[in-house]
C-alpha cells in the first residue's frame, strides 16, 4: 500500500514514468482532449472532484519547474488564476488556449476532473529532485 497522497493507480504510474521537462495536464469537464493523449477521467459530477483539488494530490508527488495556462483565464478565471498563483513560485507561461489543447498531444496524460469553471485547465512540466 502507497504511503504518499496520490493512490490513483494511473496517476501513480503516469507521474513515476515522467522525466526532466516532461508534461501532465489536469483540466476541467469541457477540455477536449486528443485521441493520442492518455484519459484519466477522475469525473464525478458537475464539480467533483475539483480542479484545485486534484491538482493539490498531484503536486504531492510531482517536481514541478514550470507551468502553463490559458491567456484567457486572466480575463475569464480571476479568481482561480489567484489559487494558481499561490501554489506555484515556478515560473508560469501564459499561451493562447488553442495552443494548449495543441500541446496536449505531447503529454503523458490528461487528467479529467468534474470543475466547471472556464480555463481551469493547467500543463505542468517536470523538474527534477536533486
Amino acid at each position: 500500500m502507497k504511503k504518499t497522497d496520490v493512490i490513483n493507480s494511473d496517476i501513480s504510474r503516469v507521474i513515476a514514468q515522467m522525466g526532466h521537462f516532461d508534461t501532465l495536464s489536469i483540466g476541467d469537464a469541457g477540455m477536449p482532449v486528443p485521441k493520442e493523449t492518455e484519459k484519466i477521467d477522475l469525473a464525478v459530477s458537475k464539480g467533483s472532484p475539483a480542479f484545485l483539488d486534484v491538482l493539490d494530490n498531484v503536486l504531492t508527488e510531482l517536481a514541478v519547474q514550470r507551468v502553463y495556462l490559458a491567456e484567457e483565464i486572466k480575463e475569464q478565471n480571476p479568481a482561480q488564476l489567484e489559487e494558481l498563483k499561490q501554489r506555484f513560485p515556478t515560473e508560469i507561461v501564459f499561451i493562447p488556449h488553442a495552443e494548449m489543447k495543441q500541446n496536449l498531444k505531447t503529454c503523458h496524460a490528461f487528467i479529467r476532473t468534474g470543475e466547471m469553471t472556464p480555463y481551469s485547465n493547467i500543463i505542468l512540466e517536470s523538474g527534477v529532485t536533486f
